[in-house]
């Protein structure tokens, strides 16, 4: 999800400006009651104009400091009001007007200033909502949603009159697994009247993560009699429908979905699955066909089709299928063997390696960094025989030779041995790798790869079995990680909230 700019305002500022913090009659010399009517009228120059002069007798005066901070902060000149702001602080660090607007503008630029300063308010006033509301959404926005939900449970009533704060809370409790607060929370943020539909579909995915499909089809029912086409809310109904056992509503919606979103190769995906729950393999594979005429390289297709072929016992097409898929994403392969490497590489093979070997320059023999410099000369492709190929080649062995039970090197060395038409050993890493890992997908296909090339087919319709049982697993386990999901595009109404 995008970083949210929940708008949750300190009592200085509120668009223009609110001068209520410095009006005690008593404290307030009558010099300053212009300064502070001008600011009220919204007439900011002549506050400046007035504060240049008080300034010039009092130019350590916190109070004036401040007053030219929200002058300026009127204008939209929010640089030089900081600069007054943290002037007034430097005077006086305690001097709540000046925290309040210094924090009020370091949080909306969404710099890391603000935290402090609300922090330090909550020194000053330890049960004050909106600074704990401000904060909670700054631990939300970094990811800390276990220091977020303390700041969000304190904020009170201006979390609920926040609709980005409040759902930010109820994303944070599905986060910590906290699933029957956060349906909570969804339910009070669905019952402000100015809650939108991304709000219900939160709570209807909370719902389903608490396998309560019943009253997720009941959350969803306003949108769907709507005859709604957006495609992640139809798709979301669609498993409700079939974890609810109504499996020809869900098949209905589904295609409503797809019909709605043709690109989206998840939806293709959720449609196979459930045709494979329900032994409609034939209607599966027709359904990833017409899927892969609008995206013919999407990767999740192909093994989606494979899995069907092989409960079709069309173990030829499955073979294929699964080798299409790894040769459109060779770096996660059919397994994902490749995990860790994809955090290092970052979609830029030539500074993950010279990272690597700077770290190896320095651990020669460590076993998993040589299977990253393997791994990451692997996948740039280099001819048999070639020397970059012979160092991936080195790296892998040497890394199985350190660490016999890094089942990903011998992923990667099977790999190299097929290329170089060294079959038997390829089948003997993959084996290997398979001890190590029983799960693992990548071995698995290369011992398929190796027993063909060997011409010891027999055990391979077994083995397309094992592979497609563990892909039905793996999609499973992906789904339920995912079964509530915020959708990029659509949390993009939260990056600019109204006041």
């Amino acid at each position: 999800m995008g970083a949210m700019c929940a708008t949750v305002r300190l009592g200085v500022l509120a668009g223009l400006v609110v001068v209520s913090s410095f009006a005690v009659a008593q404290t307030i010399p009558t010099r300053i009651e212009p300064v502070t009517s001008a600011l009220r009228a919204g007439q900011f120059d002549q506050a400046l104009q007035l504060l240049h002069s008080a300034l010039e007798q009092q130019p350590k005066n916190p109070q004036l400091w401040a007053l030219r901070g929200i002058a300026l902060s009127g204008k939209g000149n929010k640089k030089e009001a900081l600069g007054a702001f943290r002037h007034a602080l430097n005077i006086s660090p305690s001097y709540l007007p000046a925290l309040e607007g210094a924090a009020q503008i370091e949080y909306d630029n969404g710099g890391n200033g603000a935290a402090p300063l609300l922090e330090q308010i909550l020194k000053l006033h330890p049960g004050d909502p909106t600074s704990h509301a401000m904060l909670a959404v700054l631990d939300y926005r970094r990811g800390d949603c276990a220091a977020a939900v303390p700041h969000f449970e304190q904020g009170g009533s201006v979390v609920d009159s926040q609709p980005e704060a409040i759902q930010a809370y109820g994303d944070c409790l599905m986060k910590l697994k906290d699933t029957e607060r956060a349906i909570a929370i969804f339910v009070r943020a669905l019952a402000q009247p100015n809650a939108d539909v991304y709000a219900r579909y939160r709570l209807a995915s909370a719902q389903m993560v608490a396998q309560s499909p019943k009253e997720a089809i009941t959350t969803l029912q306003p949108l769907l009699q709507q005859n709604t086409a957006d495609a992640d809310v139809l798709a979301l109904a669609a498993s409700a429908y079939e974890a609810d056992g109504n499996t020809p509503e869900a098949v209905r919606v589904l295609r409503q979905a797809i019909l709605s979103d043709p690109h989206n190769v998840n939806l293709y995906v959720d449609f196979a699955n459930i045709s494979l729950d329900h032994q409609s393999f034939q209607v599966g594979v027709d359904m990833i066909n017409a899927g892969l005429t609008a995206e013919p390289k999407a990767a999740p297709l192909y093994v989606a089709r494979g899995v069907l072929y092989v409960q079709l016992a069309q173990y030829d097409k499955a073979e294929a299928d699964f080798e299409s898929a790894d040769a459109l994403n060779p770096g996660q392969s059919v397994g994902s063997a490749a995990e860790g490497l994809a955090a290092v590489q970052q979609n830029d093979p030539d500074r993950a390696l010279a990272t690597v070997r700077a770290k190896l320059a320095r651990k020669p023999n460590d076993a998993f960094l040589l299977y990253l410099e393997a791994q990451i000369l692997t996948q740039r492709g280099p001819e048999p025989g070639s020397a970059e190929f012979q160092q991936a080649l080195t790296s892998a062995e040497k890394a199985i030779s350190l660490r016999p039970s890094l089942a990903a090197a011998r992923d990667v060395l099977a790999k190299l041995y097929l290329q170089a038409g060294k079959n038997d050993a390829a089948a003997e890493q993959s084996r290997k790798a398979l001890n190590s890992d029983p799960k693992d997908q990548t071995a698995l296909y290369h011992l398929i790869q190796a027993l063909r090339k060997t011409g010891h087919a027999q055990g391979i319709p077994d083995l397309l079995k094992r592979l497609a049982n563990l892909r039905i697993e793996g999609t499973r386990q992906e789904a339920e990680r995912n079964r509530y999901k915020l959708v990029e595009e659509k949390s993009s109404s939260m990056e600019k909230p109204q006041p």
